[in-house]
């Protein structure tokens, strides 16, 4: 079967773009923890009526079609390469990049799948729609709507992403049903045709379907409609050094406290450790290939030359100025005697950005402090809702052969940066935190793997934490090591309660199939996709 010659018969011009095997596997087939995955033909979709073609074809010719947003879901992947019979098709939905501002006073917003967290910020600026984008640290170049469906978060105070989402369109891959738009009842009852219901009320009419397209592939969403946040009137972030290494458990406590007593005004808050601390500040003191993980004496010299504590906390608080000033005294006073506390709208730290943007010689100790500020300043955009490239350099961190330089575009597998994912949920708890935190110490090491914890809190009672495999991707020995790590992880995590809430795409193709939740899904999806077209083992084993 020529299958170009066969796509690009039904689909017009002004439908699509075609891209043969050997581009399409250049342009899609990159991986940050694999050789590039083949891919037989691509399809970028400039106008949406090429969808339901598409569908239509796949079903009566028996391909495979890979929906994309903006394809940058680095470490995790977006591309399935396990073996299936018959061609692998992505479909390349990032050239949809409408945006429809449905309510000002609201902040609902319709987008589709190619609208980056930068297109949106832009859009909002120019529209003076004073509301915050939700950002991750992925960077300004990737999709809001597939961070969504991904069911991601970030730090701004709508930390749940797909929380966020009040409504969806989608194309389902049935036979029957890939002609039409799947809509919710409501959208479909709703003879305004504006849709205003729907995109206002989360839950719609009958059984609650928009959840099934996350993390899933029943079907290809075309557009989402999201509540943003509205951008506060005063807003401060606190950063709380923690020295003494015994305090960690007090340090989540104090988490915990302020998350339950400071629901709505505090957001996520970050927890991370001296060596993801050293990570963000310093050069690999190994070298940027070496497959070996930092001594103890290594840490602690970088840790005494920037002054870095054994834990940080990083967390926001938004408001109006009273609510702000007292969270902070809150804060100020939980916080007493655990360490070392600032607040972004400290006179001190305006103290200090004044003095070295002063027009002074370079002195290294002043230069250093200017860094540490420009960095400060990065994650406080990042916390008021402006995308920009801060947490992008981990990926490069054991990258020899390309710098991270933020004055341009950082794209890990175009760079062929190594990086995987562990994150795991955990039960908020400084005794569980702590066997957690020795797990990973214990584990990444073996397997040359720098022990780098994060602990994002999303609320006071469950915890997720980032462990970023970072490798070098041209080292066949380092990827394999880190995959055998990742492994590791998982199985022996599970053991101890640590459960994934999102998962690459080789782990999803080897999930239990004989368990009751994955037999469920099966069976929804032999219902929506009895030709099993749609990214077969995406989550569905």
């Amino acid at each position: 079967m020529d299958l170009m010659k066969l796509i690009s018969e039904v689909l017009l011009d002004t439908e699509a773009v075609l891209f043969t095997k050997e581009s399409a596997t250049e342009r899609f087939g990159k991986t940050t923890f694999s050789d590039d995955v083949d891919i037989d033909f691509a399809v970028q979709i400039t106008n949406e009526s090429a969808i339901p073609k598409l569908l239509r074809l796949a079903n009566e010719y028996q391909f495979y079609l890979y929906p994309i947003s903006t394809g940058n879901n680095w470490g995790y992947g977006s591309i399935q390469n396990t073996p299936i019979d018959g061609p692998r098709v992505v479909v390349d939905l990032s050239a949809l990049k409408s945006i429809t501002l449905n309510n000002k006073k609201a902040g609902l917003v319709t987008v589709q799948p190619g609208v980056t967290q930068q297109d949106l910020f832009d859009f909002l600026q120019e529209n003076d729609w004073p509301f915050m984008v939700p950002v991750t640290g992925a960077g300004p170049h990737c999709s809001i709507l597939g961070n969504a469906l991904e069911r991601g978060y970030g730090i701004t105070p709508r930390t749940d992403h797909f929380a966020a989402v009040n409504a969806l369109k989608a194309y389902l891959p049935h036979p029957n049903l890939c002609h039409t738009k799947f809509e919710s009842a409501v959208s479909a009852l709703d003879g305004s045709s504006n849709d205003y219901i729907d995109k206002t009320f989360k839950w719609g009419l009958g059984p609650y379907i928009d959840g099934l397209f996350t993390q899933s592939n029943f079907g290809i969403v075309t557009e989402m409609t999201i509540r943003l946040a509205p951008k506060p009137k005063h807003f401060s972030a606190f950063y709380l050094q923690v020295f003494d290494s015994e305090k960690f458990t007090d340090a989540v406590a104090l988490i915990e406290q302020t998350l339950l007593e400071s629901d709505g005004i505090v957001g996520s808050i970050n927890l991370m450790d001296r060596r993801r601390l050293v990570s963000m500040v310093a050069q690999n003191p190994n070298g940027q290939g070496q497959h070996s993980v930092m001594t103890d004496r290594q840490v602690e010299a970088i840790a005494s030359e920037q002054r870095l504590p054994h834990w940080m906390i990083v967390g926001t608080i938004y408001g109006s100025k009273k609510v702000v000033s007292v969270t902070q005294k809150q804060f100020k006073r939980r916080a007493k005697n655990l360490g070392q506390l600032n607040f972004s709208n400290s006179w001190l730290i305006n103290v200090a950005k004044f003095v070295v943007n002063l027009p002074l010689p370079s002195i290294a100790a002043i230069d250093k402090i200017k860094a540490q500020l420009n960095t400060l300043d990065e994650g406080i955009e990042i916390m008021l809702g402006k995308p920009n490239q801060v947490a992008l350099p981990l990926a490069y961190w054991r990258n020899p052969r390309v710098e991270a330089d933020k004055s341009n575009d950082l794209v890990p597998d175009r760079d062929k940066c190594g990086l995987l994912w562990y994150a795991p949920l955990i039960k908020m708890s400084p005794e569980v935190l702590t066997d957690f935190v020795a797990f990973i110490r214990k584990t990444t090491p073996k397997y040359g793997i720098e022990p780098l914890v994060t602990f994002t809190n999303l609320k006071h009672d469950c915890i997720d934490s980032t462990v970023p495999l970072v490798f070098d991707l041209e080292n066949p020995e380092a990827v394999s090591s880190a995959h055998q790590c990742l492994n590791e992880l998982f199985i022996e995590g599970c053991k101890k309660g640590f459960v994934p809430y999102r998962i690459n795409v080789t782990q999803q193709a080897v999930l239990p199939a004989d368990d009751i939740f994955w037999q469920t899904t099966t069976l929804l999806k032999q219902a929506i996709d009895p030709n099993g077209i749609l990214a077969p083992n995406r989550y569905n084993p």
